[in-house]
């Protein structure tokens, strides 16, 4: 059983999956930093010094009181919804979801030059083989085996092969 376990985490599936989570947590950190130490202090000087860490709606006060920030309320046992911090999240989602698009969308379009380039060799040697293949059917109805040169020496072709070089 240990060994089919150690079969299966050393798939390239596995490390790849391992990786990739690792990268996205690193990812996500540096997100979150952007988006409470850049982004949202210049949206809430924009806005007119909004703080949105700080904006919440107080939903139960057990001591009636304002209260000047999140934590003085959440100490103080009022049960708070954090406006501020969903929109932090909403923020921080979409910057990780625009850059996943943009990585998606670069593996793709290099998926389809190497789609179209393998294409295009395909059909390039779809037409030298259909010379060639013609060429060896006409050959191989006129004599049993021939002889012709080609850069290697000499090509040796018996009744049913041809021996021949694609360029």
């Amino acid at each position: 059983m240990l060994k089919e376990f150690k079969t299966f985490a050393m798939k390239g599936n596995m490390v790849d999956l391992a990786v990739g989570v690792i990268i996205g947590a690193a990812f996500g950190a540096i997100v979150g930093s952007l988006v409470d130490d850049v982004f949202m202090p210049v949206i809430g000087l924009l806005i007119g010094g909004v703080d949105f860490s700080n904006m919440f709606i107080v939903l139960k006060d057990e001591a009636a009181g304002s209260y000047a920030t999140l934590a003085a309320a959440q100490e103080a046992g009022a049960v708070t919804m954090n406006i501020g911090l969903f929109i932090n999240a909403v923020v921080k989602f979409l910057i990780v979801a625009f850059a996943i698009f943009l990585v998606v969308k670069g593996i793709n379009s290099m998926k389809k030059k190497k789609k179209k380039l393998r294409q295009k060799r395909h059909q390039h040697l779809q037409k030298k083989k259909c010379y060639w293949v013609k060429f060896a059917i006409y050959w191989l109805k006129k004599i049993d085996r021939i002889a012709y040169p080609c850069s290697e020496g000499v090509g040796f072709a018996g009744p049913f092969s041809v021996a021949f070089e694609l360029r």
